[in-house]
């Protein structure tokens, strides 16, 4: 049996999990060192997927299955094509800096004595390493039952790092209108938060799990390539109405985990109350797993239905556009704004996909990876920005060019990359979707691009009102970007210019997916008309 490579990019977190939280509570420093030595090793165990990988080859490579639960046909079924792939490079590039933007967002504010059990530290990164660990596996899973129970569980850790590391920011602006003290109205507005994620993503993954039995009574399997199979062979066939009933249960779930509009609304309080580092795996890893399996599943598994529902999901994908635009010109909250500009971005990407384009469906992947880099860096460095001064309101900011301006150059790039800048990666993305939108559906495309311009509003008013301007006394004695800082900002910044003016390293594991699911729904590219010469 060949090195089963997959499944040991995801056990290797899932170790060094329960080897960080075993560490005893006075060993603070040895605990975050482990953890960044774990989130390394599965960072070259993705590189070395990444290598092996054949864009050219097989849809699904590296494959691995075996019999699970054999009674109900479930099996352990994994597999990447160079969407999940590029999407499991990004999780397993993205959390090393996590962990080290969040070095120390867990250290207890007092000392601990070394008989204590209760660790945070040693809980903090525990936690952020088993995220990992599903996240990967959610995008390596071939198995719908066994994606559905990844889907489920991620949900865990995530509650508990919400609603247990929160923003030590956040005191200090509720002290002033809580009757009850900063720490305690900081603690409820994270309980609130983390269960408002929890209570959301549940719902849908409830809704999901009856089409997932609905999917096995049909095809009589969870294996998408038996799926596949049997469906190619002419021997599955669903009803009208049972496809497009299945397909909205799988829809809705990852419409909430997207997130798409209405279902949106957990997102800017999750990303608010949560330390700017778990704000990161929320939006830039967690979230992808939405769109991801809107191609996976949706497209492969319900053809027809996906069709069906184009018009009515590309009215959503807009509204997120505008509406997370709108409400990111309006925000006073660094956080929030950030938040709502990821609805936004999501509505591009899921625009992309439903587009049925080449191009569109193209770009939404490559928006997916970009998305992830660049609001890596924007919200990282704002984190490094809020632990500075104690606050995440805009207002209490201005002149920080003046006393920090690596870290006003960082924020900088940061919010040009948001706002997708030509040079910068996510302009290739943006591109790719309003073409291949446009191609398509020319007026949607046409509304689309007011996010273009309101994107780069809320963005320099953000600069603007933070860097600019005379310097406030809280800001005066604010120190630049530290050597730990860099090391986190400078990689994210790097790739980001790599992107913009060279992305074809990442379409070319891209295209041929996205060929794939095209096939799938059985569209080809609009054909331009071009009128003939006289």
């Amino acid at each position: 049996m060949s090195f089963p490579l997959l499944t040991a990019t995801a056990v290797l977190p899932a170790i060094g999990a329960i080897a960080t939280a075993a560490v005893p509570a006075a060993r603070r420093t040895a605990a975050k060192w482990l953890a960044l030595f774990f989130s390394l090793g599965t960072l070259a165990l993705a590189a070395v997927v990444l290598v092996r990988f054949e864009p050219g080859g097989a849809r699904y490579q590296l494959t691995e299955s075996h019999a699970w639960i054999a009674d109900f046909g479930v099996r352990y079924e994994l597999g990447v094509d160079g969407i999940g792939v590029s999407l499991l490079a990004l999780t397993a590039l993205l959390v090393p800096f996590v962990i080290l933007a969040g070095w120390h967002d867990a250290d207890p504010l007092e000392d601990v004595s070394p008989n204590r059990r209760w660790r945070p530290t040693q809980g903090f990164f525990a936690l952020i390493l088993m995220v990992e660990a599903m996240v990967i596996l959610s995008f390596e899973a071939t198995d719908v039952f066994l994606f559905y129970i990844l889907f489920e569980a991620m949900l865990i850790p995530m509650y508990f790092l919400i609603g247990g590391f929160g923003d030590r920011a956040a005191p200090a602006q509720f002290a002033a209108t809580a009757a009850g003290g900063g720490d305690e109205a900081a603690a409820t507005q994270r309980s609130y938060a983390a269960v408002k994620f929890l209570l959301y993503n549940l719902v849908g993954g409830l809704i999901m799990l009856a089409a997932v039995i609905g999917l096995y009574v049909v095809a009589g399997s969870f294996s998408l390539a038996e799926i596949a199979d049997a469906r190619a062979a002419g021997t599955l066939s669903m009803a009208t109405n049972t496809e497009r009933l299945l397909f909205l249960g799988f829809f809705f779930a990852f419409a909430v985990k997207a997130p798409l509009w209405p279902l949106h609304t957990w997102l800017p309080n999750a990303m608010g109350e949560a330390t700017a580092p778990v704000a990161v795996l929320i939006t830039a890893v967690v979230d992808k797993v939405g769109t991801f399996a809107m191609l996976r599943f949706c497209l492969q598994l319900f053809p027809e239905a996906s069709k069906w529902a184009t018009p009515a999901i590309l009215v959503l994908a807009l509204i997120s556009i505008v509406y997370g635009a709108l409400l990111a010109v309006g925000q006073r909250d660094m956080k929030r704004l950030i938040a709502y500009a990821s609805i936004s971005h999501f509505g591009f990407i899921i625009m992309g996909i439903f587009a049925m384009t080449s191009q569109g469906q193209s770009g939404a992947t490559l928006y997916m990876v970009n998305h992830g880099i660049s609001t890596a860096a924007l919200m990282l460095v704002a984190g490094f920005l809020i632990s500075r001064r104690g606050s995440r309101l805009i207002a209490d900011y201005g002149g920080v060019q003046k006393v920090a301006p690596v870290l006003a150059g960082t924020f900088l790039i940061g919010g040009l990359a948001t706002l997708s800048l030509p040079g910068l990666s996510p302009f290739v993305s943006e591109f790719l979707v309003l073409v291949g939108t446009f191609s398509r559906y020319p007026v949607v495309g046409i509304i689309a691009t007011l996010g273009i311009v309101l994107a780069a509003l809320y963005v320099l008013v953000l600069y603007q009102r933070t860097m600019t301007g005379a310097v406030k006394p809280e800001v005066r004695t604010m120190p630049d970007l530290r050597i730990r800082e860099l090391v986190v900002v400078t990689p994210l910044i790097a790739l980001l210019l790599f992107l913009g003016v060279y992305p074809k390293p990442l379409t070319e594991i891209v295209n041929p997916a996205v060929e794939h699911t095209m096939s799938d729904v059985q569209k080809t590219d609009p054909k331009p008309e071009v009128e003939a010469a006289p």
